[in-house]
């Protein structure tokens, strides 16, 4: 027998092998793909619910209350001092473990 014809009997049933190769997809879909765009998704919505008087905290680490909103920015009193902050640079994670850990108060 030829080399070509002893590696197509090794290689297996052509079946098995799509739905293995399906399998490692799904994987990766439902372990890292969805769950990323749903955190992302999460993200958005907490950034367009943004309100004056929140408290909040960037990723950056600067902790803050919010003073005004516009479309993009977010000016945030820090300690006094007044800052312009672009929405995407406020952390949603910091936020809800700030307001969690003021209502067990």
């Amino acid at each position: 027998m030829t080399q070509l014809s002893v590696m197509l009997q090794e290689g297996g049933n052509p079946v098995f092998t799509a739905i293995f190769w399906i399998g490692i997809i799904a994987v990766f879909y439902f372990f890292m793909i969805r769950p990323q765009a749903k955190k992302q998704k999460e993200a958005k919505k907490f950034r367009e619910s943004l309100e004056k008087g929140m408290k909040v905290v960037t990723i950056g680490g600067i902790h803050g209350k919010i003073l005004d909103v516009q479309e993009n920015i977010v000016l945030v009193d820090a300690g006094g001092a007044k800052l312009r902050i672009e929405k995407s640079a406020i952390s949603p994670d910091a936020a809800a473990d700030e307001q969690s850990v003021a209502g067990k108060k």
